[in-house]
């Protein structure tokens, strides 16, 4: 075996997730990740807002929606976590809803553990009609705005869990594979944070990034990204460990295969209504 495959192969065991502690206290990267993420869509749609005109929304405004994001995605994404994977032991343990120290060994601020991507878009997208509401913006123009600039974000939340060494593949033989610590067993494993990073970030990006301009249907951006986010989603599951507590849901697969399934289908029945709506 070279070097270069025995270093890929043992990376993650190598990796320390905590930037620095001071006592009890340690911060780690996947925090800075969520913060790093937001960063790179306010750039990004800053860089819009200067070359096209047809968004009615200045820096302020641009701000201001961020914050709403934020908040957003934060409860969203807990949330979701709550109801989507882990209902019962929340019911039985409501305090640890909403506490964002890991507690079993000193005070760890990791961010809130246990995060669900659905749960968080469904929260930016509730914080985003409450700021077009406030400020009288059709949701579809800011939507037109963001949608193209949130894959790039994004992959930065999965490098955090590469990082964290949370979120593993299943196991495999490929040379691909990878030794994960937090991984029950000796087994390689899919790096599935680093397909997701990719295909769900860098890749969907440069799709809608490339066609937000030649796309002629107002806020096809937000299905288009519901379809293209749940499709490649749906098949890196296939190399995702699923969570212990749930294993497989139904016909052997995933809650985030359901959950992906239901963004492509919902996506694809928006796009169809804005179509019409369009020709009409």
């Amino acid at each position: 075996m070279s070097n270069f495959a025995q270093w890929w192969q043992h990376l993650p065991e190598h990796m320390n997730p905590v930037i620095f502690s001071i006592g009890s206290f340690s911060l780690q990267y996947y925090g800075l990740m969520y913060l790093v993420a937001f960063a790179i869509v306010f750039v990004l749609a800053s860089y819009r807002l200067k070359r096209e005109s047809r968004f009615n929304m200045d820096s302020e405004k641009l701000q201001e929606l961020m914050v709403a994001m934020i908040l957003g995605i934060i409860i969203g994404a807990r949330l979701g976590y709550v109801l989507f994977y882990n209902f019962s032991y929340y019911m039985h343990n409501p305090l640890e809803i909403v506490l964002p120290f890991d507690i079993s060994d000193g005070f760890r601020f990791t961010g809130i553990a246990g995060m669900s991507y659905h749960g968080g878009l469904l929260g930016v997208l509730l914080g985003t009609m409450y700021f077009a509401r406030k400020n009288k913006i059709h949701f579809l123009e800011i939507t037109d705005l963001i949608a193209p600039c949130v894959p790039l974000g994004y992959t930065f939340g999965r490098l955090g869990n590469f990082i964290n060494g949370e979120l593993f593949g299943r196991i495999t033989e490929r040379s691909i594979g990878m030794y994960f610590p937090q991984a029950p067993g000796i087994d390689l494993r899919h790096p599935s944070q680093l397909y997701e990073a990719f295909f769900e970030g860098i890749l969907l990006f440069l799709i809608l990034w490339f066609i937000k301009k030649r796309v002629k249907i107002p806020g096809a951006m937000l299905p288009l990204y519901l379809m293209g986010y749940g499709l490649f989603r749906f098949f890196i599951e296939y190399t995702r460990q699923p969570d212990p507590h749930l294993g497989f849901v139904i016909l052997n697969l995933s809650m985030g295969q359901l959950l992906s399934s239901g963004m492509i289908i919902a996506g694809g029945l928006v796009l169809v209504y804005l179509k019409r709506k369009a020709q009409d």
